[in-house]
């Protein structure tokens, strides 16, 4: 990884460097100074607490639920209204527009961790981080790979007036909830201050380490291909985002937590309004195949660690091992198929009988039994395995 990036100052964003400085500045000196000189006038303190936190959230999602999830992957489709809502917190989190938006994100995933990943890790932590958003060599950037969304007229409307929603909403609407609740020049400069600065600053560096710390710091349970990072402390701060590492070895799940554990509340809204009937074509991952890229993970850290191992290992063992590994192998491209035959009958894309049909799922249902089968044995031939390198 290189130590940093060179930076060319005729490249600066000038919009950008000064927006988020004063905001910056508003929220780590403006407030604290603000709070010390007239906190004791403010009379209704526990109403300007929620509402920053309800504005956090509303932002927050916007970005993880609408601009990443729905419209970047196109993870599940919504109702109008929804996706309306999502666009407009999207916009008070002041990241530019949707399309925009969409487009970088599309283009880091297909060039992660190289040169035409806008947030190139590789570049610097600080360059992932920040560097890239202050530094922009294209202004204006190529917004072909994202066509599609340039078909829906919604995100088109919030393309030419998200700045003007994020004005209106992100920092009027704080501020005159300030004025009516204390009726005086100190609710709204504290609606200003903290629903609409400090506020702003906390979503913003939360979506920012997903690009930087995301790809610095964590585990690589999936992969270990690209630099992407689970992090469950990061998962808490941006509403599930944090399990980055599933994330770009299975972009297209409407999920990024999918253990029952993980904290990842974009995914159980997502459930939430399919159940109510406002969201749906949900897509997700089938466990089989999340488990077997966990196994391909894991059976390249115990070659590396055999490898690397400076005394012999249990030849019975390792012969097991690899007995397990075959048995794997090949239930899993039984499975594969049994799942592409069955999907293309239940979509009828071929013309089958009930009777056929039938008899194609209780092929997949073997297959997915032989295939769990042959994991358990696999797991037990590692754990047997892993245990001798300990």
């Amino acid at each position: 990884m290189s130590k940093g990036r060179k930076y060319v100052w005729n490249n600066i964003h000038l919009g950008n460097t000064l927006s988020l400085g004063l905001i910056l500045l508003g929220s780590v000196i403006g407030l604290p100074l603000f709070i010390w000189k007239f906190g004791g006038d403010i009379n209704h303190w526990w109403v300007h607490i929620l509402l920053a936190f309800f504005l956090f959230v509303f932002s927050g999602m916007g970005i993880t639920f609408g601009y990443h999830r729905l419209l970047s992957h196109l993870a599940f489709k919504t109702k109008w209204p929804v996706k309306l809502f999502s666009l407009i917190g999207g916009a008070t989190a002041m990241q530019d527009s949707a399309l925009v938006w969409s487009s970088d994100h599309r283009r880091h995933h297909k060039h992660v961790d190289h040169e035409h990943d806008p947030y190139n890790i590789k570049k610097g932590f600080w360059h992932a981080h920040i560097g890239w958003i202050l530094f922009k060599e294209k202004l204006y950037p190529d917004l072909k790979n994202v066509k599609d969304l340039q078909e829906d007229k919604l995100i088109m409307w919030q393309h030419r007036w998200w700045i003007e929603i994020a004005l209106l909403v992100g920092f009027a609407f704080p501020a005159c909830v300030g004025w009516m609740v204390e009726g005086s020049w100190h609710g709204v400069v504290l609606g200003l201050l903290l629903g609409g600065m400090f506020r702003l600053t906390a979503v913003h560096h939360s979506t920012f380490f997903i690009n930087s710390l995301c790809h610095y710091m964590g585990t690589q349970p999936y992969s270990s291909s690209h630099t992407a990072k689970d992090s469950w402390f990061m998962a808490m701060l941006t509403f599930g985002e944090g399990y980055h590492n599933y994330h770009h070895e299975f972009q297209h799940d409407y999920r990024n937590g999918v253990k029952w554990w993980q904290f990842d509340p974009t995914k159980w809204a997502v459930w939430t309004l399919s159940k109510l009937g406002l969201a749906s074509d949900l897509r997700l991952v089938p466990n089989e195949k999340i488990m077997l890229a966990e196994i391909r993970q894991k059976q390249k850290q115990l070659s590396e660690r055999l490898n690397n191992t400076p005394r012999p290992v249990c030849e019975k063992a390792q012969a097991l091992f690899a007995e397990a590994g075959e048995k794997l192998h090949a239930a899993a491209e039984s499975w594969e198929c049994a799942k592409n035959e069955y999907a293309k009958a239940a979509q009828k894309k071929i013309d089958l009988t009930k009777e056929q049909l039938a008899e194609l799922r209780a092929q997949f249902e073997a297959a997915v039994t032989e295939l769990r089968e042959a994991i358990q044995q696999w797991h037990a031939a590692h754990q047997q395995l892993a245990g001798q390198l300990a």
